[in-house]
């Protein structure tokens, strides 16, 4: 049976412990209080005369706050219990516990309460085996402090651990010893300040008082804010509803604020994603852009700030190329990996043009494709200069770092993600389908903004020429007629990887595919080798190398899925949206929100259940967003100048639903639907 974890988190800082609260290091998981890529507490273990605590129930108040009613002994003294323990936990920019002990018997009584404490400092990238380091421990009994304190060069971790009641301290934690009144309670705050020193100081304790102001004021609100500024969902049927608000509130919790930046933008996702990854956030952008576009100003102009600018070996950096990966971690800060700055993938630099100009038809922020045009340009340059390896048009990939960088450098990046039907890689450096769509609608969009925005007329009819070349070029190449689909990749000698797989569905959400083919790649994505009844697979059964839980050959991923519905109503391939669309809802309604980040391939008339996979992640900013895209592609909107266009075709079974206050350059519009069982559609706009 799976271990059941619970989870607070702000930002980028998480903890995650068991289902009494306690945190002890687990190799297999990422246990533990974090914050940009260190742990802060690796032992958090609390104890009453000796005896560790059992959970009655838990109140998961929002995300970055819960509440544990905890008993000691075993399950058969629960009823005889004469103590219980409330255990109500909360974290912002600091952690924070604040610990009661309710004496239910008729006479005082005397408690010893621990409170265990350990840190080991790991970077999140060693969590399967962290390195020994030399922690220092400063025990501060007049102060009720404990310090623990790593530091190698500038490179300097702080835990400080602080009480409210009177308190010993020892270097391994922290006891109470306590008297009850009868009926009584005492309690005490637990306050856990983290500190970051290196070449940009930061320190992020904050005193108890104005933590617990801001967790009471300050993120409650911001929260309630985030929601009221999203359009408001009326439904029929209260499990879309509960999606819904379930995917905004998981989108609020991964928002995080970089050092040296002061807007946020969505991390990747709990519990190994806590930081930013370009392609994650450029995806969740495009997903959730008439949901919250708020997210992608600041991600555009952060990934904008971090583009390449030169020629890096290990950090698969290029002039023009936008990052995937941005760690604060000892390991990058010191070389040992190359995740402070990563640039290994093909999709993020094409991805980031092609969010810039979707986000100006849905806001119509002229002045951000203006600002942003010298490193808009940059990634264009960066398609033709260092993505074109072979020098016959098509965008790939091949690693610069040949010690640690990542092998397959798109969406699909594990390392045996690629390959044919019968299991064979091919040989480097690779096309993979998708980015050619990527590429395609990039060199489309960055036309429409140079001869709109820039005055630059001449450079738009070269990029809709080169638009155009690939197009042709693509369908020439990559269709296999005797199969009717696309192929997964070219070898560097032009030969078609012939697998059939999820890529292809991107394919139709750029717009590359010929119009007379879309027939044949949706029968393909929503038949039976590749559609499991939940979504479409990333590798269609049938085929050596498919196993229902692999990551990238043969799971179903809610990001992934998103994009294919989107792609097909692009064609007109209604029907086949609507039942990806159905199939992942299905899913959040039986698991809850957040959706995981991938679940297995399984039929769904094997398994009836959706199987959760141990390594997905949850919440995850581009599963949660993709709820928003489907929502918003069964509603069929669209930007069209300073209108929005609908054009619903929902899924039977959902009834009625209207969006309301959806934000955009028009002001704000509702939008409403029908299933299909009631055949309706319709808007309607209104100004500001």
């Amino acid at each position: 049976m799976m271990q059941e974890y619970v989870y607070v988190m702000a930002g980028n800082a998480f903890a995650l412990g068991d289902a009494q609260g306690d945190m002890t290091a687990d190799p297999r998981v990422p246990v533990g209080l974090f914050s940009f890529d260190t742990r802060f507490l690796s032992h958090w273990v609390l104890t009453v005369d000796g005896q560790r605590l059992h959970a009655l129930s838990r109140d998961d108040l929002t995300y970055f706050e819960t509440r544990f009613v905890l008993v000691p002994g075993t399950a058969s003294h629960y009823v005889d219990a004469d103590v219980s323990v409330i255990r109500h936990r909360s974290l912002d920019d600091s952690f924070n516990e604040r610990i009661t002990v309710l004496n239910h018997s008729a006479g005082p009584a005397e408690f010893t309460v621990r409170m265990e404490i350990a840190c080991d400092f790991a970077d999140t990238a060693e969590i399967r085996q962290p390195r020994p380091r030399r922690v220092e421990i400063t025990p501060l009994g007049q102060e009720g402090e404990l310090r623990l304190r790593y530091q190698r060069d500038r490179f300097c971790r702080e835990t400080v651990v602080s009480s409210t009641a009177p308190v010993e301290v020892d270097e391994r934690g922290m006891t109470f010893r306590i008297r009850v009144e009868p009926n009584g309670s005492w309690t005490t705050n637990l306050h856990v300040g983290m500190l970051i020193r290196g070449a940009v100081a930061r320190d992020l304790r904050a005193s108890l008082e104005a933590h617990r102001r801001r967790v009471s004021r300050d993120m409650r609100e911001d929260l309630e804010r985030w929601r009221a500024r999203a359009p408001e969902l009326v439904a029929e049927h209260d499990d879309l509803r509960r999606a819904y608000e379930g995917s905004l509130a998981d989108l609020a919790a991964l928002r995080y604020t970089p050092l040296a930046h002061d807007a946020p933008l969505p991390v990747g996702g709990l519990p190994w994603a806590m930081t930013l990854y370009g392609r994650d956030a450029l995806i969740t952008c495009l997903e959730t852009l008439p949901f919250t576009p708020e997210l992608t100003p600041a991600t555009l102009r952060t990934l904008a700030f971090a583009q390449g600018g030169q020629l890096d070996d290990q950090h698969d950096e290029e002039p023009g190329k936008i990052l995937v990966e941005n760690r604060y971690g000892e390991n990058g800060v010191f070389g040992e990996a190359a995740t402070s700055l990563y640039f290994g993938a093909a999709d993020t630099t094409p991805l980031f043009v092609i969010l810039l100009d979707e986000y100006e038809r849905w806001s119509g922020d002229v002045e951000l494709v203006r600002e942003l045009r010298h490193p808009t340009r940059m990634a264009l340059d960066w398609i033709d200069e260092y993505g074109d390896m072979t020098g016959d048009g098509y965008l790939r990939y091949q690693r610069r770092n040949t010690r640690n960088g990542l092998v397959n450098q798109c969406w699909k990046n594990s390392p045996e993600a690629i390959v044919d039907r019968t299991g064979r890689q091919p040989a480097f450096p690779r096309a993979t389908c998708e980015l050619q769509g990527y590429a395609y609608d990039a060199k489309l969009r960055g036309a429409r903004l140079a001869r709109e925005f820039w005055g630059d007329p001449g450079y738009a009819d070269r990029l809709e020429r080169e638009a155009a070349e690939l197009r042709q070029r693509f369908n020439r190449d990559f269709w296999l007629p005797h199969r009717e689909y696309y192929a997964l990749a070219l070898t560097p000698d032009g030969e078609p990887v012939d697998a059939l797989a999820s890529n292809m569905g991107h394919l139709l959400w750029s717009g590359i595919v010929e119009p007379d083919r879309a027939e044949a790649v949706a029968r393909h994505l929503v038949g039976p080798r590749l559609f499991s009844g939940w979504g479409v697979r990333t590798y269609a059964e049938q085929q050596r190398p498919y196993n229902p839980v692999g990551a990238h050959l043969g799971a179903v991923w809610p990001s992934d899925n998103a994009i294919i519905a989107a792609g097909l109503r692009r064609y007109g391939c209604d029907e086949a949206a609507a039942r990806i669309t159905t199939g992942i809802f299905d899913i959040v309604r039986l698991l809850g929100s957040p959706i995981p980040e991938t679940i297995a391939g399984y039929r769904r008339d094997l398994t009836r259940y959706p199987v959760q996979l141990p390594h997905a992640g949850r919440p995850q900013a581009w599963s949660s967003g993709a709820l928003l895209m489907l929502l918003g592609t069964v509603l069929g909107l669209s930007p069209c100048g300073d209108n929005l266009l609908v054009d619903p075709a929902l899924p039977q079974g959902f009834g009625r639903i209207e969006l309301l206050d959806i934000p955009g350059r028009w002001g704000h519009a509702d939008a409403y639907g029908r299933d299909r069982a009631l055949a309706g559609r319709g808007s309607r706009l209104r100004p500001g």
